[in-house]
């Protein structure tokens, strides 16, 4: 039986299953992220896009960063996700989202750079100074908008 997780936001009012094994766990420092989701950084989970199936609602979307949509819950104002043109095809949900977070264990940093001053982590996970997956080119970065 293949692995499913589910999503679901504060409210309940959004839920999804995750079915199989994210390719891809991260935590990120990055500006941009931090404003959107309302905390010093975030976990991301990377899915495919076929294996996350909508159980209930419909976010609301909204785009800052060109080529970057992120996702929320339009009642209560929950983190869902983001979808990156630079990155086709791929769904990253925040760990905030998910209904057992401890499930997900991240394999690098991205944005270290930007993390803020006080935040110092032990592990001895890889640090990169941008994003940790590669995106196509031609995309925006978030330190260029």
């Amino acid at each position: 039986m293949s692995r499913i997780e589910r999503g679901s936001c504060f409210c309940g009012a959004i839920e999804i299953d995750a079915i199989g094994d994210p390719f891809w766990i991260n935590w990120d420092h990055d500006e941009d992220c931090r404003k959107a989701i309302g905390g010093p950084m975030t976990i991301w989970i990377g899915y495919r896009a076929e294996q996350v199936i909508s159980i209930t609602g419909a976010p609301k979307t909204f785009s800052k960063t060109p080529g970057v949509v992120r996702s929320f819950c339009g009642d209560c104002g929950t983190s869902i996700g983001y979808q990156d043109e630079g990155l086709p095809s791929e769904i990253y949900l925040c760990i905030g989202f998910m209904d057992a977070p401890e499930r997900f264990e991240p394999a690098a940093h991205g944005y270290w750079e930007q993390r803020l001053p006080f935040v110092e982590l032990s592990d001895s996970l890889p640090r990169e100074a941008r994003y940790t997956r590669k995106r196509a080119n031609g995309f925006a970065d978030p330190r260029d908008r």
